[in-house]
């Protein structure tokens, strides 16, 4: 069955480190540009972290730039992001996305391109 399927996530206190995952079946997620993108109800979708398919070259918004780190270990076909330091404005779905075009990783975090497979979706939430 082709899809993306997440891990981790779950709820942590402010400063706190999870780690998502989302791994890929019934395709190589290296050959796929890979976001992880965050949903707030009544917020718009926000591209945290996006990494490209031909150079593994990364993009960090602002808001999580020097927390969050976004990775990849084809051995387990899979991408992850690490986040350190979380703070209460991280609480939000994350769902991860693969493209299989050669688009950059700002563009595809800033909503260009087309997602080919979507991740179900997992919560984080940050609180104390």
């Amino acid at each position: 069955q082709v899809q993306l399927v997440q891990s981790g996530g779950g709820s942590v206190q402010p400063g706190g480190s999870l780690r998502l995952s989302c791994a890929a079946s019934g395709f190589t997620l290296a050959n796929y540009a890979v976001g992880w993108f965050r949903q707030v109800p009544g917020k718009e979708r926000e591209g945290v972290s996006c990494i490209r398919s031909v150079d593994n070259s990364t993009y960090y918004s602002d808001s999580v730039k020097g927390r969050f780190s976004i990775s990849r270990d084809n051995a387990k076909n899979t991408v992850y992001l690490q986040m350190n330091s979380l703070k209460p404005e991280d609480t939000a779905v994350y769902v991860c996305g693969a493209d299989r075009s050669r688009i950059a990783p700002d563009r595809y975090c800033g909503g260009y391109g087309f997602t080919d497979y979507w991740g179900q979706g997992t919560q984080v939430t940050v609180s104390s």
